[in-house]
C-alpha cells in the first residue's frame, strides 16, 4: 500500500472523529482535550468507484475486490510545534512520512467543544498550522543550503542545481506561501520530492461543519472554500457526528435512508476518500475474470510495465505485452470475448500509457 494521506488539524477539530468514521474502527480515542492522539493510527479504506460492480458483472467475477487509500491520523498541532511546542517534533515527524495533507478544520460553533484559540476561525487554524509547517521547512532547507553552498562553490553542477531549487523554496516560504505553490522547472520534479518539505505536499481541506450543514456548508467552509482556492488545493465539506453515525449502521438500506432525511446523496466520507485520490493524482485500472474483479491504484502517467509492477515486481521484469479493453467497450460488449470479437482488444508495449478505466491483462515471461 504505497499511498497515504495524513489527517491534520489543531486539537479538538474533529480529526480523530473523522478518522474513526473514515475507518469504521474506534483505533483513534476521541475525547475533548487537546494530546489525546499521541501516536499515529492508520486505517486503510476502500475507494467507492461504481465502475467495478458492472465490470464484475459482465465477467462474472465471483468476487469484486476495490483499491484502496491509507489515512494516517496524526495528533494535534499546535502553535510552536516547529519549535517542539506541545509534542511538536514527533507530529512534524510523523506528516513528512505521508504523501498528502488532510486538513480538518473547525467549521462550527459548540459551546461544549473546547477551542484552543478559544474562538471558531477555519482560515486563521489553517494559517496556524501551515506557519508551523513553513518554519519546520525553512530551518531544514536552510540548514541544507549551507552545504550546497560550498559544493556549489567547488562547481558541483549537480550542487548547483539543487542550491537554485532550495534558494527558490526559501524564497517562497518566507514571502509566506507554501512550497507546494513553486513552479517547477522541467526536470525537477523529483529532486523537489527528494527535499521532504512538509509544505510541498498537495492539501486537501475537510471542513467538518455541524449537522444543519452538511449539505451546503455554511459561512466558515464558504471561506476555507475561497482560500483553498487561491492555493489551488481542494476543499470538502463533511459533518464528522453524521459519518460517526452513519459508521454504526450495517444496513446500505438503511444508510441511504438516513442520509436521504438529512438532504445527502453519499456519505461525506465517499467525497473524502476521491478527493485524496485525486489529490494524490492517482488513477485505477482494471483486472477482470471469472475469479475476481478488481481495481489497482497507480499514478496518472504510468507506463504499462511499471503499472504491472504493482500486481507482481515480475510481470514488470518479464513484461511482453499488456492486452487492453476501454471500460466502456468491455461493459458495453459483454466482457473480454465480446470486446476482442467486436475488436476493441489492444496490444500495448512498454511504452503505453494506462489510462483511467483500463481493464487489462498482462503478457509476461521470467
Amino acid at each position: 500500500m504505497g499511498f497515504n494521506c495524513g489527517i491534520v488539524g489543531l486539537p479538538n477539530v474533529g480529526k480523530s472523529t473523522l478518522f474513526n468514521a473514515l475507518t469504521a474502527t474506534a483505533n483513534a480515542e476521541a475525547a475533548n482535550f487537546p494530546f489525546c492522539t499521541i501516536e499515529p493510527n492508520t486505517g486503510r479504506v476502500s475507494v467507492p468507484d461504481a465502475r467495478l460492480a458492472k465490470l464484475a458483472e459482465a465477467a462474472k467475477s465471483a468476487s469484486v475486490v476495490p483499491t484502496q487509500l491509507e489515512f494516517v491520523d496524526i495528533a494535534g498541532l499546535v502553535r510552536g510545534a516547529s519549535k517542539g511546542e506541545g509534542l511538536g517534533n514527533q507530529f512534524l515527524a510523523n506528516i513528512r512520512e505521508v504523501e498528502a495533507i488532510c486538513h480538518v478544520l473547525r467549521c462550527f460553533e459548540d459551546d461544549n467543544v473546547v477551542h484552543v484559540e478559544a474562538s471558531v476561525d477555519p482560515v486563521r487554524d489553517a494559517e496556524t498550522v501551515e506557519t508551523e509547517l513553513m518554519l519546520a521547512d525553512l530551518e531544514s532547507l536552510e540548514k541544507r543550503s549551507e552545504g550546497l553552498i560550498k559544493r556549489a562553490r567547488g562547481q558541483d553542477k549537480e550542487a548547483v542545481q539543487q542550491l537554485d531549487l532550495v534558494n527558490r523554496c526559501l524564497d517562497l516560504l518566507r514571502d509566506g506561501k507554501p512550497a507546494r505553490m513553486l513552479e517547477l522547472k522541467d526536470g525537477e520534479g523529483r529532486a523537489f520530492r527528494m527535499l521532504q518539505l512538509l509544505t510541498g505536499k498537495p492539501v486537501l481541506y475537510i471542513c467538518n461543519v455541524d449537522e444543519a450543514s452538511a449539505a451546503d456548508g455554511n459561512e466558515f467552509s464558504a471561506k476555507v472554500a475561497e482560500m483553498a482556492a487561491a492555493q489551488g488545493a481542494g476543499s470538502v465539506v463533511i459533518s464528522a457526528a453524521i459519518e460517526a453515525e452513519v459508521s454504526t449502521l450495517d444496513d446500505e438500506e438503511e444508510k441511504r435512508e438516513f442520509l436521504e432525511s438529512l438532504g445527502l446523496e453519499e456519505t461525506g466520507l465517499a467525497r473524502v476518500i476521491r478527493a485524496g485520490y485525486d489529490l494524490l493524482g492517482l488513477i485505477t485500472y482494471f483486472t477482470a475474470g471469472p475469479k475476481e474483479a478488481r481495481a489497482w491504484t497507480i499514478v496518472k502517467g504510468t507506463k504499462a510495465p511499471q503499472a504491472a509492477a504493482v500486481i507482481h515486481k515480475d510481470f514488470e521484469r518479464g513484461f511482453i505485452a499488456a492486452e487492453t479493453i476501454a471500460y466502456e467497450d468491455y461493459v458495453s460488449l459483454g466482457g473480454e470475448h465480446g470486446a476482442k470479437d467486436a475488436g476493441k482488444m489492444r496490444q500495448e508495449g512498454r511504452d503505453y500509457v494506462v489510462q483511467d478505466g483500463d481493464v487489462m491483462l498482462f503478457r509476461f515471461n521470467v
